[in-house]
């Protein structure tokens, strides 16, 4: 008895196409499940991470931690000295976690200063926290500077002393002095908890400048 022919061997070009977009369908929700649940990738724009990070360079963010406490209903907390990407609020409300801004600066990268109810103090170039178990401040910047041409600039400009609200993270560059950095110091005030996509881990791009944070 003759055995019929198959589906794709009545239609080999219909095959191909299907073929095809069942590929491209796996590799959309491959692509949409990596930079939704598990990686970014990111261009720094600007000279407010000098000299940590540099205009140009491409930074991956780890965003499993986010992940996991979204689905444990909780909000991801960064710790302290973090370099991390946020989403901007643009004209929003920063306390408003639906960016809706088409500003081109949609994400921001800067390094975490300070937590719910702490407060910090810029004076005399130094910035300083305080919380229940430094009452008498301490500076962060100490543990995260690894060297003079890695971590915050020794010198943070301007005037503050201020609690950081809560549901909030106090944030700031590493080049802080004059203007060189827009951050919770300088008009950008403090981020909501909600806004932030996550830790960067390394930097990819260049390649002579390869590193893991």
């Amino acid at each position: 008895m003759e055995q019929k022919p198959s589906f794709g061997q009545k239609y080999p070009a219909l095959k191909d196409i299907i073929n095809f977009l069942l590929f491209a369908g796996a590799v959309a929700l491959g692509t949409f499940t990596l930079n939704s649940f598990i990686f970014r990738s990111y261009n720094v724009v600007g000279g407010s991470m000098e000299n940590t990070l540099h205009s140009g360079d491409r930074v991956i963010v780890n965003r499993v931690p986010v992940s996991m406490a979204h689905l444990s209903e909780k909000e991801y907390i960064p710790e302290r000295g973090q370099v991390i990407v946020f989403a901007n609020g643009g004209n929003t409300s920063m306390t408003n976690c639906d960016v809706t801004t088409t500003d081109k600066d949609q994400y921001i990268i800067k390094r975490v200063i300070a937590f719910p109810g702490e407060r910090v103090t810029v004076e005399n170039g130094i910035l300083t926290v305080y919380n229940s178990e430094n009452p008498d401040g301490f500076h962060p910047d100490e543990t995260t500077r690894k060297s003079d041409t890695d971590g915050p600039k020794k010198d943070t400009s301007g005037s503050v002393n201020t609690i950081v609200p809560e549901g909030e993270l106090f944030v700031a560059g590493d080049n802080r002095e004059g203007n060189n950095s827009y951050d919770s110091r300088s008009g950008l005030g403090t981020i909501p908890f909600c806004r932030v996509i996550g830790p960067v881990i390394m930097r990819i791009f260049p390649f002579t400048g390869f590193r893991f944070f």
